[in-house]
């Protein structure tokens, strides 16, 4: 069973001012309680609807790790979206603080705290090296014991080197070392760092890891990616929001009428509509 069954309004914005965002965004001041029973739930709709604000907040609402620079209770860029988190109610079947949000802008900001990380691990290696020169091996070894295995478990779960991968690889490659069975994952615009045959290598971990206890919601526009079999659908461009058939977003059927008549599209655009 999914871990997060629904996320609804308990109460409007802290000051009652329905001015100040996030609660002066329409789909947020008017959202309804929303079943996310399903496996995997997608949050699609215009830039500024509100999708991926709803996900910051139901991640701060979570306490979920963030794979990113910072985490959501320190970044100063999410103050608002820790307001949305106090006036949600989420409703668990059991509550679960394993798996992480994900913010594809934030991508590069945790390849950096990787990358910080491994030269930590490395400075206090030349360290213990320079203490321990005129101590026995065995002396020397168990003070670098804990270093090496810290910097064994990152190079497991992330490769020796993430930046020699191309971008679409190492967020795959990332995705799948921090995945934990049994967690709940908040991805927002996945596809960002990822061509279209990564979009399609993302699916297929998400297939796999539903068969592990996972769960996701995701905010997209990713056609691939709404197209996962069994998710729930909500369309943040209707008011309030509302589930939606693959099918009948406005995103698969103007990439669909593209991919079939290009032509007609771009005479248009040189046109002017």
């Amino acid at each position: 069973m999914p871990h997060l069954l629904a996320v609804s309004l308990k109460k409007a914005s802290p000051a009652g001012d329905e001015a100040a965002f996030p609660f002066s965004v329409p789909a947020i001041r008017t959202l309804p309680r929303l079943d996310l029973s399903a496996r995997v739930t997608c949050f699609v709709g215009e830039n500024g609807s509100g999708k991926s604000t709803l996900l910051e907040g139901i991640a701060a609402a979570a306490s979920l790790p963030t794979v990113g620079a910072a985490e959501v209770a320190q970044d100063g860029t999410l103050a608002a979206q820790r307001q949305l988190a106090a006036a949600l109610r989420l409703t668990w079947s059991k509550r679960t603080h394993r798996g992480f949000f994900l913010r594809a802008e934030d991508f590069f900001g945790f390849q950096r705290r990787l990358a910080a990380e491994r030269q930590e691990f490395e400075q206090r290696l030349l360290e213990i090296d320079e203490q321990y020169r005129d101590r026995s091996a065995v002396a020397k070894g168990l003070a670098a014991g804990p270093v090496r295995a810290s910097l064994g478990d990152m190079e497991r779960r992330y490769g020796h080197d993430p930046d020699a991968r191309s971008h679409g690889q190492a967020f795959l490659n990332l995705f799948q070392g921090r995945f934990v069975p049994g967690g709940l994952y908040l991805l927002d615009e996945p596809e960002a760092p990822l061509s279209p045959q990564n979009q399609l290598g993302l699916l297929a971990i998400l297939l796999d890891l539903i068969e592990r206890d996972a769960q996701f919601i995701i905010a997209t526009h990713s056609p691939i990616l709404l197209a996962f079999p069994g998710a729930t659908i909500y369309s943040f461009d209707r008011l309030p929001i509302e589930p939606v058939a693959y099918g009948e977003l406005d995103h698969v059927a103007l990439t669909r009428a593209f991919l079939n008549d290009p032509q007609t599209y771009l005479r248009r655009l040189r046109d002017g509509g």
